[in-house]
C-alpha cells in the first residue's frame, strides 16, 4: 500500500488529530496502518496518541518516534539545545524500519511544511527524501486560503503530489471565512478537500482522504 506524509499549513492545526482519525478508521477496516512521528519536541503526546489509535499498546514508542527533544520549539533549535544533529536522511531510516512491520505508514511532520529541521533543511526536505504523496491539513480559519495555496505551491515545486486536503475546524464559532474557505481552497489549488472536520468530530473516511 502507498504510505503518506501528513503536513500542515501551521503548527497546532490538527495534524495529529487527523492522523489518529485516519489510523482508527483504517484499523476498523482491517488495514494494519501505523503512524510515524520522526521527531517530537516538548513531549511525546503525539506518538502516544498514534500508538493508541493503532491499537498497538505494546509497540515500543521509539519505533514510532525515534527522536524526542525536550524543548517545545522547532526541531532545529531543540536539537541545538541538546547538542545533537538531525537530518532528513537520518529520520528516513526510522520510517524504513517501521515499514517492515506495518503498511501503510502515515508519516507526520513536526510543525508546518517548512518547519526548520536542520541547518539548510526543513520538514519539506524530509517529505522529499521519503517521496510520499502529501496529505495537507488546513486549519479552517481566517487566512486559511492563503496558507493552503502557498503550501501547495511549495509541495509542487519539490516535485511532490498533494493527494488531498483535510480542512479542520477546531473552534466552535463559524464566520464568513470558515464557511467559504473550502470552495476557495479547491478552486485555487485544484485539489479536492476530501474531508472537512467540525469541532470535536472524531471520525473520518480514510478511503476518501487516502484513496485506499
Amino acid at each position: 500500500m502507498t504510505d503518506f506524509f501528513i503536513t500542515g499549513t501551521d503548527t497546532e492545526i490538527g495534524k495529529t488529530y487527523v492522523t489518529c482519525a485516519l489510523l482508527r478508521d483504517m484499523r476498523r477496516r482491517g488495514i494494519r496502518a501505523m503512524g510515524y512521528k520522526p521527531v517530537a519536541c516538548g513531549d511525546r503526546n503525539d506518538p502516544r496518541a498514534m500508538r493508541e489509535a493503532s491499537d498497538e499498546p505494546s509497540l515500543s514508542l521509539e519505533l514510532i518516534n525515534p527522536v524526542f527533544l525536550r524543548a517545545a520549539t522547532a526541531p532545529l533549535i531543540a536539537a541545538e539545545l541538546e547538542g545533537t544533529e538531525l537530518s532528513a536522511k537520518k529520520l528516513a531510516e526510522g520510517y524504513r524500519v517501521l515499514r517492515k512491520q506495518y503498511s501503510p505508514i502515515l508519516v507526520e511532520g513536526a510543525g508546518g511544511w517548512e518547519a526548520p529541521l536542520a541547518p539548510g533543511e526543513s520538514m519539506a526536505d524530509l517529505a522529499q527524501e521519503l517521496n510520499l504523496p502529501i496529505i495537507l491539513v488546513v486549519g479552517n480559519k481566517l487566512g486559511a486560503v492563503n496558507h493552503a495555496v502557498l503550501t501547495v505551491q511549495s509541495i509542487r515545486s519539490r516535485g511532490l503530489t498533494c493527494r488531498s486536503i483535510v480542512l479542520n475546524h477546531a473552534g466552535e464559532e463559524w464566520e464568513a471565512a470558515e464557511l467559504t474557505n473550502r470552495r476557495l481552497i479547491e478552486e485555487m489549488t485544484g485539489i479536492p478537500v476530501s474531508a472537512e472536520l467540525v469541532h470535536n468530530q472524531g471520525d473520518i473516511d480514510s478511503q476518501a482522504v487516502l484513496g485506499i
